[in-house]
């Protein structure tokens, strides 16, 4: 055997490749302007997604040969084109606004450096490639008052969370200044429970932290009902408060970044009631900017109706009329004026644009009082996405499935209800509408070492995501998101199966997708459960369930409120043989025919695995909209798999 090159050596190389591919990105980012002053001659829109697809594509080819993982090319471009698309922005944005362009800003932000505000502002300016100049404040009024008064160029303003929704108190402030919005930033809020190094989980006695932070933590904190809480102003004071204690029983809620800045360390990590906590920043300026027509944009304005029926209604069909989005609608109520509000709206259009302008004007007509606070570049870039099939195969439009639409009763499930067939989107897997995905199932209990390998392996063969089947025998909090945070980094999406209350109150905080076992088809509290949850679900089928019971079921889910629905066939029990599960294929057609939703085959309780490939087959020839395979202890189904996105 070959003796291998020295560790040293080869960390060498390493390094100088990492060198080496540092520079080529700055090159190719430097290149993209190049095509910005192109689009700013042009006035073409800042983003070309049928490009960028056609772009992937060949990427994800040219890595196949050099040997390089479909999905690491997707995620690896998705970033280098988001970085991109900014970077025009940016550019063209300063271009636009040419005399409040300088070397350096001083930003308003609230509490001090770490604060998450601060952490906000700096990626903002970062971005920019200007030099920042702190101006911490302890209030959303001080801010305000800092940029009104000409101390600070911006301020920074927290709007909403993912997990806490909006902040009020800025909604407020924001009625009565004549600072402009001039931009958005979005951050990852990682909560962390920060200590001085040598303090550990049994010493907390306090915990100091934002009222924010707090409301976003609330079960992990609820774990630890001993533990005192204390509000602050900022994460910033928080973090002040521990470094300065005597002793190691207090703690703050904080990022790492920002704890890092005070020597703390993060003892405990992921504090979030939720996976994705995500917090959105406003700018504010004296001073309103220009935003060229070709870039993404969005347009904030408040607004009073007046009190009279329908007036809001009357005042969003203006937009529906001119085909703009309302990202967002937001009300708070008017001093002085007791039951009436004002309204907060984010549309998406640039209001350079006709159909913008027009939407204002015919607004001014309908209501009481209407301003604009800000238009600014959307700094969100969603990613664009190729489906599993062109992941594998070349696209072949001729493959797409015709809708045909057959009307029936007027339930919420049939095709008379809703032509189009509904479609399953979470992250990057899509169920329906002719999209098919593949699913694996693996069974609780497992280690937590050993899901990490078979994730790798089942991301490797072509799966977009894992079933966790049988939770009560591993109806551990931690251990649930330990596992969930495995199969994420894995590329993949975490569907948890629920049986009984208490695990859908764990898998709806841990879990992106729910399956509500057949078991539980017939009970409508628990369809009702997950009718109430703004998450994708998939309700299976009962063995002994009848077509119309189970379409029936669906629609009581339905009627609770959750559109996002799909259903699994997972076997039914014959009268002859009722301790033998088998599929229900001819089911599945009627169903297809019937309904609207998409419907997944799970192969893994009613299929002998000698005959499992051509059982998957014959269910994505009728028209499957995903499978489920089990899991086979040492056996890839990478073969199984591209054939049935081929099929």
């Amino acid at each position: 055997m070959q003796k291998p090159p020295e560790l040293s050596q080869t960390r060498e190389q390493i390094t100088a490749l990492d060198k080496s591919l540092l520079e080529l990105l700055s090159k190719r980012r430097q290149l993209s302007l190049n095509v910005a002053r192109s689009k700013e001659i042009d006035v073409r829109p800042i983003r070309d997604t049928q490009r960028e697809k056609e772009l992937l594509e060949r990427l994800v080819q040219q890595g196949r040969e050099q040997g390089l993982d479909a999905h690491f090319v997707i995620s690896l471009y998705q970033s280098i084109i988001e970085d991109s698309v900014l970077f025009q922005q940016t550019y063209l944005h300063g271009r636009a606004n040419p005399d409040t362009q300088k070397q350096h800003y001083t930003v308003a932000y609230l509490g001090a450096r770490g604060s998450y505000s601060y952490l906000a502002a700096t990626r903002y300016c970062s971005r920019r490639q200007v030099e920042m100049i702190d101006f911490g404040c302890q209030s959303f009024d001080d801010i305000v008052n800092a940029v009104e008064s000409g101390h600070a160029d911006y301020g920074f303003l927290p709007i909403e969370n993912t997990s806490s929704g909006s902040i009020n108190e800025v909604y407020d402030v924001l009625q009565h200044t004549t600072l402009s919005i001039v931009g958005e930033t979005t951050i990852e809020v990682g909560h962390c429970l920060l200590t001085k190094p040598d303090s550990n989980i049994a010493d907390i006695k306090t915990i100091y932290a934002h009222p924010q932070p707090i409301s976003q933590c609330s079960r992990y904190l609820s774990q630890h009902p001993n533990i005192k809480l204390e509000y602050c102003s900022s994460s910033a004071e928080a973090m002040t408060k521990v470094i300065e204690a005597e002793n190691n029983s207090v703690a703050a809620i904080g990022s790492a970044e920002g704890g890092a800045l005070y020597q703390l360390v993060a003892l405990e990590k992921g504090l979030a009631n939720q996976k994705i906590n995500q917090s959105r920043f406003i700018v504010v300026a004296r001073k309103a900017s220009a935003v060229p027509s070709q870039l993404p944009a969005k347009t904030t304005l408040i607004m009073a109706t007046g009190q009279k029926p329908g007036a809001l209604v009357e005042a969003l069909l203006v937009l529906k009329a001119h085909n703009l989005n309302m990202s967002k609608l937001e009300s708070r109520p008017i001093p002085g004026t007791p039951w009436e509000e004002m309204f907060y709206l984010d549309i998406d259009g640039n209001i350079a644009t006709t159909e913008v302008q027009q939407a204002i004007k015919e607004l001014e007509r309908l209501t009481r009082f209407v301003k604009v606070l800000g238009c600014y570049p959307c700094e969100t870039v969603k990613p664009t996405q190729l489906s599993q099939a062109q992941l594998l195969i070349e696209p072949d439009s001729s493959k797409q499935p015709a809708t045909k639409v057959q009307p029936n009763a007027q339930a919420k499930h049939t095709r008379a209800y809703k032509a189009e067939d509904t479609q399953l989107v979470c992250q990057h897997i899509q169920l329906g509408a002719g999209q098919f995905g593949a699913l694996q199932q693996i069974n609780l209990p497992i280690d937590n070492t050993v899901l990490a390998t078979q994730a790798k392996l089942i991301k490797e063969s072509g799966f977009q995501a894992i079933l966790l089947n049988d939770l009560k025998n591993q109806l551990n909090e931690p251990q649930l998101k330990q596992h969930a945070q495995v199969i994420e980094q894995a590329g993949l999406i975490c569907i948890m199966q629920i049986e009984q209350e208490q695990e859908f109150v764990i898998a709806s905080q841990l879990a992106n997708m729910l399956m509500l076992a057949g078991k539980q088809m017939y009970n409508p509290d628990m369809l009702a459960l997950i009718g109430s949850v703004n998450l994708p679900v998939i309700l299976e089928r009962n063995t002994m369930a009848s077509i119309d019971d189970w379409l029936q079921a669906a629609d009581t889910v339905l009627s609770s409120g959750n559109q996002q629905l799909g259903l699994c066939e997972s076997g039914i029990r014959s009268f002859t043989h009722p301790e033998q599960l088998s599929l229900d294929l001819t089911g599945l057609v009627e169903v297809k025919s019937r309904s609207h939703l998409p419907v997944i085959v799970n192969t893994s309780f009613c299929v002998n695995k000698d005959l499992l490939t051509q059982h998957a087959k014959a269910a994505k020839q009728l028209k499957a909209d995903g499978i489920v395979l089990p899991q086979q202890d040492g056996v890839t189904q990478a073969d199984l798999i591209h054939s049935l996105y081929q099929a």
